[in-house]
């Protein structure tokens, strides 16, 4: 039986630590928005941004293959396209569960991550309402 989005929701959040992979600079930005949910909430987080040496005092990492790391989940800000190659990247770094902000998603990103075995939360919640973020 399929896993219930709630149930995806929360295996995701139990997965110890986690990368925002679009992780930005800009605090108007849901990529600066969701990793500091994920620091409001004490969790273990590793932003991801090619061009950022650091996110809100974290040290950023250029792609999920840097970290120091295995990270289980992670929170995907990024245009579908590019979304699409965060998945394989993700793969191929042991990621199993992953969700994807709303604007983030595409049918082939969604279809990919699904057939390399993982949890995928997309076209949902976004994680600033399940987590409860304040600015």
């Amino acid at each position: 039986m399929a896993m219930s989005v709630t149930d995806r929701i929360q295996s995701f959040l139990a997965s110890g630590s986690f990368a925002v992979v679009g992780a930005s600079v800009d605090r108007s930005k849901y990529g600066n928005k969701v990793l500091r949910c994920y620091q409001q909430h004490g969790k273990e987080v590793y932003p991801i941004n090619a061009r950022a040496s650091e996110v809100e005092g974290l040290k950023a990492y250029p792609s999920l293959a840097a970290l120091p790391v295995k990270v289980q989940a992670i929170s995907v800000i990024t245009p579908p396209a590019v979304t699409e190659q965060v998945v394989r990247d993700a793969a191929a770094a042991g990621v199993t569960h992953i969700w994807m902000q709303p604007g983030a998603e595409s049918d082939a990103a969604i279809a990919t991550a699904e057939s390399l075995g993982m949890s995928v939360i997309a076209g949902g919640p976004c994680l600033l309402v399940v987590m409860g973020y304040h600015e």
